[in-house]
């Protein structure tokens, strides 16, 4: 008989055991230790046996207090709900009215009411749930639900979700493109770090060349005074963009007298092999304020009433964004903690303090509202060019799995996440030791008495100007594993996965938005069938996709699966000429990832024998190039295979897999990685490579023309 603890557990959808995603399938037993603490952050006492008993008893009771729950997420064509009322009044007259944001005139609707004799006697009243089914044909959409019994009223919201996900055409065929990292475009007049200017610019090349896609790198906001804490993936806010990405001479209150001051500086930026964050942003910031500085100077502008409508539009997120900036950047040096070691009296964005903060450093806030406005103006640019340019999925952006801890979103709404923890992975194939991110995770029942509205904000702001939606670490739409901060490894906590499917199908139609899920790592068990069934579309990985539970041969493309977006590896993963090689070996044993020389020298062979795999599957699917066919083994000091990439390229290309996504990182020879996760940047310069090549020079760079023509030959 399963004890106390582990049926509170249960209710709460906190993992008592998991395995890991290792080749062993290790299993865990969760400590109660670790399920206490989940179940305290949740709001449920836990720590003596009576308590335990007692927030058993609590929860069972939570849906007989309450009438209605504060959102219902249904399926076209099912949509039902309960009401919890005292017994005396399920004889009463039942009216509903719904309306919506095209219609926000409450209609009547026909419903049936279905009594299963459901009661519960909370202290001296008597309660009755009852269900009612909507009969009236509902559109997909969001509905502010009146339900009027007797004399009094009950609202609610409903959630109307379609069956699947939006379903872009282009999708039933076999097409391409690029899997970008904004920040890592070189080019002769961007500041020494990517911009919107050059993604307007690459869409053209890369349309020219037969791309149909461009995947980037999450573009959301990151720290104001801290701009070397540069993961994508540890935002502030993924509701906002970066400003890094402004094109500062594309802003038009530039004058050109201005590159006067920082021409020096910039042409250093553009030949440093690293991207120099602590330099270059503070310079963006400071000519940025030059031109907000004139920008307010003519309020009566077109543009400066289009600013003020972005901001009345953006409303309170966008001034909670500026107020913690604001803040942020008043305390920095002060509170080295971040804004939880800030003066009590600011902790809490709707406390007096912070009010007339915020009425007091008005042109401060507006500085960085000026910025996102600007961020917005040119992304809106950048993706016109994507859609002018003919693609016929145009943008990919990527949905972060979390957010900062350190963050606007966690300041705003503490209670939203857990307390003292954060988002991580266990032990699995491509990292043994696990991985601990630090990033705060919503709490899942908090999330739900929201009406999933945060949750619904981020899908909003991320399928902007997107064909298509990368949602980083897919399944925390059903599970995320949660490893407080005093210790090295957590537990899976769950969420309502169907709920989350279901609203992630409805944003992606309202914006017409294909969805990815990015499912690399430990997959649950009917997982991925869960994701196709919703036309959500897997990711697969050249690295990844493997007989044997990904230790075998590599697979012949047509065994790929035939509803992924397919590369030949991802940011976090070594580069084709760095893999081949076996630098990424060496590196994890000088970091001390990789423990001792006997398991480097383990790692070695088994490199070898992948080499051989990789080279066996190439020779196979006939992929190499008629000029450059193989000449040797290359196992024993024969150096790099020539014409690698063009055949790891051609080979992808073959694939069942309706998009493949070439990285230039390979396409160029890069022997360097991107990100190596569990380090930090004193550790390995992560987020910070720029590409070999000058965006002027790319298009008739001799590799990428090679390249290209190989994905051509196939794909188009």
């Amino acid at each position: 008989m399963d004890s106390a603890i582990d049926i509170l557990a249960e209710k709460l959808g906190i993992a008592t055991s998991f395995l890991d995603g290792s080749k062993e399938r290790k299993k865990y037993i969760v400590d109660e230790k670790t399920i206490k603490f989940f179940a305290e952050r949740m709001g449920y006492k836990a720590g003596t046996e009576e308590e335990i008993k007692n927030s058993i008893s609590a929860y069972e009771k939570r849906r007989w207090q309450q009438s209605l729950e504060k959102i219902y997420v249904v399926e076209q064509g099912q949509v039902e709900f309960d009401l919890v009322v005292p017994a005396e009044q399920e004889a009463e007259d039942f009216a509903l009215h719904l309306s919506s944001d095209k219609n926000q005139v409450p209609e009547p609707v026909s419903f049936e009411v279905i009594n299963d004799e459901e009661y519960q006697l909370i202290g001296k009243t008597k309660y009755v749930r009852l269900k009612f089914k909507i009969t009236s044909e509902l559109e997909v959409g969001y509905y502010d639900l009146d339900l009027q019994v007797g004399n009094k009223h009950y609202k609610t919201t409903l959630a109307v979700c379609p069956q699947k996900c939006w379903q872009n055409e282009a999708l039933n065929q076999k097409t391409w493109g690029f899997a970008l990292q904004l920040y890592s475009v070189k080019s002769q007049r961007n500041w020494g770090v990517g911009d919107f200017t050059d993604l307007k610019n690459f869409a053209k090349i890369a349309a020219q060349s037969g791309a149909d896609i461009i995947g980037l790198n999450p573009l959301n906001v990151l720290s104001h005074d801290f701009p070397e804490n540069a993961s994508p993936y540890q935002s502030i806010s993924r509701l906002y963009l970066n400003p890094i990405y402004i094109d500062v001479e594309n802003v038009p209150e530039f004058k050109q007298e201005d590159m006067a001051e920082v021409k020096n500086d910039v042409e250093e930026f553009r030949q440093s092999e690293l991207i120099q964050y602590e330099h270059i942003y503070p310079l963006k910031v400071k000519m940025l304020q030059k031109c907000y500085e004139r920008f307010k100077q003519n309020k009566n502008s077109a543009r400066y009433q289009e600013f003020e409508a972005y901001i009345k539009a953006e409303g309170c997120e966008l001034e909670r964004l500026a107020v913690f900036q604001s803040l942020y950047h008043k305390f920095a040096l002060q509170n080295m903690g971040g804004w939880q070691s800030w003066p009590e009296e600011y902790k809490s964005p709707n406390s007096l303090a912070v009010k007339e903060y915020a009425k007091a450093n008005v042109d401060e806030l507006n500085f960085f509202k000026f910025m996102q406005f600007e961020a917005a103006r040119q992304f809106e640019e950048a993706s016109q060019a994507v859609k002018n340019s003919g693609m016929k999925i145009g943008l990919y952006r990527d949905l972060a799995v979390g957010v900062g801890q350190d963050s606007v979103e966690v300041w705003s709404e503490p209670d939203l996440f857990f307390k003292d923890a954060g988002a991580g992975a266990p032990p699995d194939a491509m990292f043994p030791n696990g991985q601990k991110w630090g990033l705060g995770a919503f709490i899942p029942s908090a999330l739900r008495e929201t009406a999933y509205k945060p949750f619904i904000k981020i899908l909003r702001a991320n399928m902007h100007n997107s064909g298509a939606l990368r949602i980083d670490h897919v399944m925390s739409l059903m599970r995320l594993f949660i490893i407080p901060e005093h210790l090295k490894i957590g537990t899976y906590i769950f969420y309502n996965f169907k709920d989350m499917l279901n609203i992630v199908a409805l944003e992606s139609v309202l914006n017409k938005c294909a969805v990815v899920g990015e499912s690399l790592g430990n997959v649950p068990e009917g997982f991925l069938e869960a994701l196709e069934s919703k036309n959500i579309y897997a990711l697969s990985v050249l690295w990844l996709e493997r007989y044997n539970d990904g230790w075998g041969d590599f697979k012949a493309p047509e065994a790929y699966p035939p509803r992924a977006f397919s590369s030949i590896g991802t940011h976090d993963m070594a580069p084709l000429k760095m893999w081949w090689f076996g630098y990424d070996i060496e590196l994890s044993y000088q970091l001390g990832i990789i423990e001792s020389e006997e398991n480097k020298n383990a790692e070695y062979k088994s490199r070898e024998n992948d080499r051989w795999r990789l080279l066996k599957i190439l020779d196979e699917t006939g992929v190499w190039p008629q000029d450059k066919p193989r000449k040797g083994n290359y196992i024993y000091g024969e150096g790099y295979p020539e014409g690698i990439e063009e055949a790891a390229n051609a080979y992808m290309a073959k694939t069942n897999c309706p998009v493949f996504l070439a990285e230039l990182e390979n396409i160029l020879h890069v022997e360097k990685r991107q990100n190596l996760p569990g380090t930090d940047r004193d550790q390995h310069p992560n987020w910070r490579r720029r590409l070999p090549v000058e965006l002027e020079k790319l298009a008739e760079d001799i590799a990428y023309v090679r390249n290209i023509k190989a994905i051509n030959s196939i794909r188009n």
